[in-house]
């Protein structure tokens, strides 16, 4: 029975660390672009669940309120840069930026307050939720394999642009080196914009597989998932994008080991334990190789 259970909580923690992997990932896109940690990326995920959610009850079709989520996740965050987070580009102070995203999160989810109601919503998912059972041992669900099978493509995706196209190119360099990249004719501010909506819509995947796990859909749905996904962040250090994916998974199997056999009411502070045992053994990350830019 215990071996049992073992394995259960085990194969259910990947599947929510693959979740949160996906979103730490998001937050490293905006801080490798542009050295900002996006404290807004919680409240523009859930904006865009919602987007999801009338789109379903409009059209009956969980998979236009997929995509719909999705266009929405790019157009924000191309939005959330060209509007607001280009003010605070040309200041001394990075800390103007971590101001504004942080009341980017009041406004979101006050606007989602008004217009949807804080009741909490239903949120099906496209899926079965039950779990596979092989003889004694619960395996995971077809959701979990949902989950699972969208981040791999997400992140093959997002490698592949990076490594392998001009434009991830012309984004690499005009993340590090935005003077010489200038000279050599990049549009570095198209570049920093497209990487906010890039990593919007990576947020907005990643909340259309978290919020179905959770109770319901509500303005704060993401309030304590974007803790464990900055955890992931931190964990695997925020200049590696691989480091931040086993940081992801070692994020959810400690929660579902936490709420499996302590409870779940342990988990949001298993969470920030180990957030700060991590700032105070290795702040620049567990896994990471590279060094912080001075700027």
């Amino acid at each position: 029975m215990l071996l049992e259970r073992f394995v259960f909580l085990t194969l259910d923690g990947l599947a929510r660390g693959t979740a949160y992997a996906a979103f730490a990932l998001a937050l490293v896109l905006i801080w490798r672009a542009a050295r900002v940690v996006n404290f807004a990326q919680g409240a523009m995920a859930v904006a865009c669940v919602y987007v999801a959610h009338s789109v379903t009850a409009a059209t009956g079709s969980y998979w236009a309120g997929f995509g719909a989520a999705v266009a929405s996740g790019l157009v924000l965050g191309a939005a959330v840069d060209f509007c607001v987070m280009r003010l605070a580009a040309g200041t001394a102070s990075h800390l103007n930026s971590v101001i504004i995203a942080l009341g980017l999160v009041l406004i979101i989810q006050a606007v989602l307050g008004i217009a949807y109601g804080n009741e909490y919503l239903p949120t099906p998912a496209p899926f079965d939720r039950t779990a596979i059972t092989v003889g004694e041992f619960v395996l995971l669900s077809p959701f979990d394999l949902f989950v699972i099978g969208t981040v791999a493509a997400a992140v093959a995706a997002l490698a592949w642009l990076f490594g392998r196209t001009p434009v991830g190119l012309r984004m690499r360099a005009g993340a590090f080196a935005p003077e010489v990249s200038r000279l050599l004719g990049v549009n570095v501010g198209g570049m920093l914009t497209l990487g906010w909506a890039l990593a919007a819509g990576l947020g907005a995947i990643a909340g259309m597989l978290v919020v179905p796990t959770e109770l319901a859909l509500h303005p704060h749905a993401m309030d304590l998932v974007f803790v464990a996904s900055f955890t992931a962040a931190v964990i695997g250090g925020l200049d590696s994008p691989p480091g931040v994916v086993v940081g992801g998974l070692a994020v959810g199997l400690t929660l579902s080991y936490v709420s499996g056999y302590l409870g779940g009411d342990l988990s949001p502070l298993a969470t920030l334990l180990l957030l700060l045992a991590v700032l105070l053994v290795r702040p620049e990350g567990l896994i990471t190789r590279a060094k912080v830019r001075r700027v």
